[in-house]
């Protein structure tokens, strides 16, 4: 499934004050992105949701950064140049895998097995593979 969506790393949780208690929540651009993503699933998914355990494969496509030569441009697009910087993949996995519980899946705890990679892209968008064992 291809979601045609820029990739947002989870960032760290924001805390306030709620009389005696802590409310915690994410961030205004993570939480936007996650009720994109989802909706966007939603739309292009009509399968059932896995509930056993499953494999995942999830591809992040992120833009080229603008101030770059044409010669490193087209290393970065041609995939000769993967991202190295930050923000990490595993908060690009974080904030979406939780986006998709629901409707991929019942869980992401029923994830036995993932395979992620960061590239490069004209199009930012995620490209990513289900299967059930």
């Amino acid at each position: 499934m291809i979601l045609h969506i820029e990739p947002v790393e989870q960032a760290r949780p924001r805390a306030t004050r709620y009389g005696r208690s802590i409310r915690v929540y994410d961030p205004p651009k993570v939480s936007k992105y996650k009720k994109e993503l989802y909706q966007l699933a939603k739309e292009l998914y009509h399968g059932d949701r896995a509930d056993g355990a499953i494999e995942v494969e999830i591809s992040f496509y992120r833009p080229v950064q603008k101030s770059l030569s044409k010669k490193e441009r087209a290393r970065r697009l041609s995939g000769e140049h993967r991202p190295t910087v930050k923000p990490d993949l595993d908060n690009y996995i974080k904030s979406t895998l939780d986006a998709l519980n629901g409707i991929l899946w019942t869980d992401d705890a029923r994830i036995v097995d993932l395979h992620a990679h960061k590239y490069y892209s004209d199009d930012p968008h995620i490209e990513i593979t289900v299967t059930e064992l």
